[in-house]
């Protein structure tokens, strides 16, 4: 079962290993490994959110997303978004950019460099609305509640996640600002644009927080009417058009899936550039992530469970929060890259962790009970 799940998984990791101990020695090696590792990490909460959607879907449509779905969201989002960062940023062609990345290193590198303010606010503004977003929302189940459950109250301001983002972009770009007035005209630039990139970063999240919203609100209506119709075949005695209905409802969640597919793939790419500039690692270490995203979105579907362990779903939020605010920090300091890469697998791993010691402390309390049952019957 795991063999048959996640062996084209292995295969792809064994191959993307070994193309970077060609491409750059084991330096090369240890990066595109923290890589893979980060995006798993960031993405087993989209799997799991996959994995919710897809088992409600038939064969077909579960195909569908399963090789349609990967090849446009794993390797067009993960792939192709990298180059594109860097063309836009860089004011190159996507064909010049992966060039000058395979043939002058050392001038892509500065590029990269020249463009890293742009990127990192962009992309800290996106991962830090992520963050925000599922902090202040009220949950049920807490990880950390003297944390969770204070931001939880003032999550019900409205807009409260959209002023706290502006506020730290604000501060980010005064401090290049502050640079300006004291060593001219160069930090002047970059000062606008982080901001501007910031607020590109901000509506970026919004559109496609947007579209999200939207499909899933045609999901629900979907999901109303086949009720409605089931209720009403009941009554009648006729058959409803099942094939019709569930076609649309399964393209609803295809669409749905598709568009979470993106908005999760911006933090594991935008967070790759937190640890490395160079195109090769970044889409050697992010195709092995990504084809586990598929591999445990089948599994979780194939398992038929998805509450084992239910803190790494905030464990994963929390890892993008800190990507936010490190890749916000290198704007201006510079962060040693296998700290940024560690911080998201020590929070996953706590909150691995936790989510055992809870089954753990629950399991003892479901016996603890069954043997006062036993006693109060007489048993």
């Amino acid at each position: 079962m795991l063999l048959k799940t996640f062996g084209w998984s292995f295969a792809v990791t064994a191959l993307g290993l070994v193309a970077a101990v060609f491409y750059g020695g084991w330096e090369a090696f240890g990066v595109v490994a923290i890589l893979a590792v980060l995006e798993i990490s960031l993405s087993f909460d989209n799997a799991v959110v996959n994995a919710g959607i897809l088992k409600k879907m038939n064969a077909f449509w579960q195909k569908i997303f399963l090789t349609v779905g990967v090849l446009i969201a794993v390797f067009g989002m993960r792939l192709v978004f990298p180059v594109v960062i860097v063309a836009v940023t860089a004011k190159l062609s996507p064909y010049d950019a992966v060039h000058l990345a395979l043939t002058d290193k050392d001038r892509y590198q500065q590029l990269v460099t020249d463009a890293h303010p742009a990127i990192a606010a962009f992309g800290g503004m996106f991962l830090l609305m992520i963050f925000l977003d599922f902090i202040f929302e009220d949950r049920d189940i807490q990880w950390l509640r003297w944390i969770e459950r204070p931001l939880a109250k003032l999550g019900k301001v409205d807009m409260l996640a959209v002023c706290i983002a502006l506020i730290a972009l604000l501060i980010t770009s005064l401090t290049f600002a502050t640079q300006a007035h004291q060593h001219g005209g160069a930090h002047a630039d970059k000062a606008q644009t982080v901001l501007i990139a910031g607020v590109a970063g901000l509506i970026t999240y919004m559109i496609v927080g947007g579209l999200s919203g939207y499909f899933e609100d045609r999901l629900e209506e979907e999901e109303e009417r086949e009720h409605e119709e089931e209720e009403e075949a009941a009554r009648t005695g006729k058959k409803k058009s099942a094939v019709l209905l569930a076609g649309q409802a399964a393209f609803f969640m295809f669409l749905y899936l598709e568009v979470l597919d993106a908005s999760f793939s911006f933090d594991g790419v935008i967070g790759a550039f937190a640890i490395t500039n160079d195109i090769v690692m970044m889409a050697l270490g992010l195709g092995i992530g990504a084809m586990y995203v598929r591999s445990l979105t089948v599994y979780l579907v194939r398992q038929g469970t998805l509450d084992d362990y239910v803190f790494l779903e905030h464990g994963a939020h929390y890892a993008i929060g800190a990507l936010a605010v490190i890749l916000m920090v290198t704007i201006k300091y510079e962060i040693n890259e296998v700290i940024t890469g560690l911080v998201g697998v020590v929070l996953i791993a706590w909150s691995f962790w936790s989510s055992v010691r809870r089954n753990r402390v629950l399991a003892a309390a479901g016996e603890d009970s069954d043997e006062k049952a036993e006693v109060s019957s007489g048993v």
